[in-house]
């Protein structure tokens, strides 16, 4: 599977310089620029893309968006305005986050397009689209800036495949280890006997909630058992 991120008619270099930040930052390569309104060598598209030029440098571009769609398996196009009924299906809109957990599904070139920064795709555009998604915002002002826009879908994309880092969490009997050794702190500072029950549940569900790891359950018992033998000393 290769997505293709498609600007259609951007108007403005340090959008595109966006972008294409934002692609790298979520892994993407492949970009595609239908009819823009200004050079790829503008100073900001340079700026605004940073350490991703590499990008623009070997973006492709087209001066049509039919041109596009027939290079591609699946399209999919963007808007900022959906369907609010089943009876219209031109602007029945997936959200970013259940594109990205069907998307996967497919193979082959997928290509998102993204529309002009005024008034985003067209409707023969959209017709041409597979499928459209809306990137859910404040009816109040719905309309995001398109590196934003871009930024969001590929974040969801990216995030649906994340697989983050495996902890090795504390088991049961570490634990219950470490909850015996505060109790055994409570006793060694003498902790008033009234107020220890709700204390040894307060720490119960402190530890419940933060998912110790083994290593921070052998750092906290450390720390628990050097405490308690200073106390003894004294």
């Amino acid at each position: 599977m290769e997505f293709y991120i498609i600007l259609v008619e951007p108007k403005y270099a340090g959008n595109a310089g966006s972008v294409a930040r934002v692609m790298k930052n979520f892994g993407f390569s492949n970009l595609i620029l239908v009819s823009p309104q200004f050079s790829l060598d503008d100073e900001d598209c340079i700026k605004f893309a940073m350490h991703a030029y590499d990008i623009i440098e070997k973006a492709k571009i087209y001066d049509d968006f039919d041109e596009v769609v027939k290079k591609m398996d699946y399209v999919v196009g963007t808007s900022a305005i959906e369907s609010r009924d089943d009876k219209h299906h031109l602007r029945k809109a997936f959200t970013a986050k259940q594109f990205a957990k069907e998307i996967y599904k497919l193979d082959g070139k997928i290509g998102i397009a993204f529309g002009r920064e005024d008034y985003g795709l067209l409707n023969e555009e959209i017709k041409k689209c597979d499928l459209l998604v809306k990137i859910p915002t404040s009816d109040e002002y719905p309309s995001l800036n398109l590196s934003h826009a871009v930024c969001i879908v590929l974040y969801e994309l990216f995030v649906s495949k994340y697989k983050p880092v495996e902890v090795n969490l504390a088991d049961g009997k570490e634990k219950e280890k470490l909850y015996e050794f505060f109790e055994k702190l409570l006793d060694a500072v003498n902790y008033p006997e009234h107020k220890k029950e709700n204390t040894k549940i307060l720490f119960r569900r402190v530890i419940g909630r933060a998912m110790l790891s083994k290593w921070e359950y052998h750092s906290l018992m450390g720390v628990f058992k050097k405490a308690i033998q200073s106390l003894k000393k004294t």
